[in-house]
């Protein structure tokens, strides 16, 4: 794990560790960022907003599970075609239906491809906008919808978002620079051919599918058929008839069946020891379904009730605890077993590396568990 997972701080460039995780983790845009300092030796935040907003060799989209993933371009075709596209249709069509019956339009699908149209021509000409912005191009996008008739839940939802999305699922749009700090989520939308500079390549959904799974198994095998259906989101169908198309290797895991990739694992050096303090989200927490192998019997403290991960202490491939950033900006720890002296100084050293690097910042946790709640009141 230490290598496959740029652990132990060979990598030399974000675009690297984007492409070998198959994607960072970016519903919480902080996690990115401390995904990047815990595998990129001297890496600054300037590296990842250069990659994002400058070159654009990386892009921010929706993908597996309809989770926001930091990709390389190439990889956002793969994700695109396999997950992304899946996703659009049965919210159009549920969208279609609420216009129709809640009386915003006659011909729903009508009104929505109008507007989608209106949308994508007020970014082509301003080049990028937020949904703020483009609301007062387009009026439509401030309307809300209701949902959830007089259940407990109800409640009403802006069509705005729901435009963008259709529009992102189709890749038409992306997610530009954010406003405000590299911490903000609130973003600037762009044309996707013009932000990277031509369209996204149009690959056969089977085909990318196949590359998916063959880059998971490299990156996180060996895995189960379990834990592919949950990264990916994929049916159990797709998912069978993906791993047999793969040519993925059967091996025998605690937990029973388990997979690699056709050309079997790589035998990389031995890396020795190693300590890591890792965001909450990070891919090497969120790769696996059944993660009983690097939790133990600790799942419940150290993930929030929608199966979230909070931030995380790590010693030789194994979560051993927590870590969390007081308000005075101190890095705190709690293990949840014992490590010995010298990986509890490990990490201790890497928590003063960890609040050196973060200075003056102060991050907070999108999705808080038990530990952080313990740690930071």
């Amino acid at each position: 794990m230490a290598r496959s997972h740029y652990l132990d701080r060979a990598a030399t460039a974000v675009n690297e560790v984007a492409d070998g995780l198959v994607g960072l983790h970016a519903s919480d845009p902080v996690t990115v960022y401390l995904s990047l300092r815990a595998r990129v030796q001297g890496f600054v935040i300037a590296d990842l907003e250069t990659a994002l907003y400058d070159d654009r060799s990386l892009v921010r989209m929706l993908g597996m599970r309809r989770t926001m993933f930091v990709v390389p371009t190439d990889l956002a075709a793969v994700m695109d075609a396999s997950c992304t596209k899946a996703l659009g249709p049965p919210q159009r069509r549920l969208l279609t239906r609420m216009l129709e019956e809640q009386d915003v339009a006659g011909d729903g699908l009508g009104w929505l491809e109008r507007v989608e149209s209106e949308t994508l021509a007020a970014l082509t000409a301003c080049g990028e906008a937020t949904l703020a912005e483009l609301k007062k191009e387009i009026p439509e996008l401030g309307l809300t919808l209701r949902y959830g008739n007089r259940q407990k839940w109800a409640g009403e939802f802006g069509l705005g978002t729901r435009v963008l999305f259709l529009l992102a699922t189709d890749a038409r749009v992306i997610r530009g620079r954010p406003l405000g700090s590299w911490k903000s989520s609130l973003y600037r939308w762009a044309p996707t051919a013009a932000w990277i500079g031509r369209p996204l390549e149009a690959l056969d959904e089977k085909a990318a599918s196949i590359d998916l799974v063959n880059r998971w198994l490299r990156s996180y095998g060996p895995g189960t058929f379990t834990d592919l259906k949950w990264w990916t989101g994929w049916t159990v169908t797709k998912t069978r008839a993906t791993l047999a198309a793969a040519g993925a290797i059967e091996v025998q895991l605690d937990e029973g069946t388990g997979y690699m990739p056709a050309d079997g694992p790589d035998t990389p050096p031995d890396t020795g020891s190693w300590v890591a303090l890792l965001p909450g989200l990070d891919p090497s927490v969120m790769g696996w379904k059944e993660r009983r192998w690097l939790l133990g019997e600790h799942e419940p403290a150290l993930f929030d009730r929608n199966g979230n991960a909070g931030a995380s202490a790590w010693v030789d491939g194994r979560i051993v605890g927590a870590w969390a950033q007081r308000p005075d900006g101190e890095i705190v720890l709690h293990l949840v077993e014992d490590v010995g002296a010298d990986a509890t100084a490990a990490l201790e050293a890497e928590a003063a590396h960890l609040s050196a690097w973060l200075g003056p910042e102060r991050v907070k946790p999108r999705f808080r568990t038990p530990l952080d709640k313990q740690l930071t009141g």
